[in-house]
């Protein structure tokens, strides 16, 4: 058997040079990925731990978690929203953002009241608990992720998104996460 050191390259069965193992450079992960594919590894790693991290901060100032955090913010900002309108306000499903409410509200940071002609329909305001809650609360509410994509140009979001979803389409995954808040990952 050649050694993979050897100058000759080993063949197959019809004596067809097989390609040879390109050797890791500089920088590449030890098993044996390119330099792009570390690269954009690295890259992922820094906008995960800055989530992460915002995250973290924001529940130790805070002592609750960051959707607990934006949701409020958004109730705050839209006294009298509903539900549907906070799940719509934070891109997430109904029920995640009935479990919000419930939380947010068994802290007496909200109040739910039932106004108006539809008694079915609830409306959302932000106590004086909640209001001092947010002002002890790193910002931004929604995140440093959203942030930074709301300060990116219409053409690198419409490159990016195109490029994630290549990228999401070679991953086994179920694409409901996407409507899980990503503080509760």
């Amino acid at each position: 058997m050649a050694d993979a050191d050897c100058s000759e390259p080993a063949r197959t069965p019809d004596a067809t040079p097989l390609p040879r193992k390109r050797r890791p450079t500089k920088g590449a992960a030890a098993n044996g990925i390119g330099d792009a594919h570390a690269q954009v590894l690295r890259q992922f790693r820094v906008v995960f731990n800055a989530v992460k991290t915002h995250f973290q901060q924001v529940e130790r100032q805070a002592g609750v978690g960051g959707a607990q955090v934006w949701a409020l913010s958004i109730i705050r900002d839209q006294p009298g929203i509903g539900v549907n309108g906070l799940a719509a306000a934070l891109n997430i499903r109904q029920p995640t953002a009935s479990n919000l409410v419930r939380n947010l509200s068994l802290q007496s940071m909200i109040e739910v009241r039932r106004e108006g002609t539809d008694r079915r329909a609830v409306q959302l305001h932000a106590t004086t608990a909640g209001r001092k809650l947010l002002k002890r609360s790193p910002g931004p509410f929604a995140g440093v992720l959203p942030e930074a994509l709301a300060a990116l140009d219409p053409q690198i979001l419409s490159r990016l998104e195109h490029d994630l979803a290549a990228l999401i389409g070679h991953l086994d995954v179920d694409d409901s996460a996407a409507t899980i808040p990503l503080a509760q990952l």
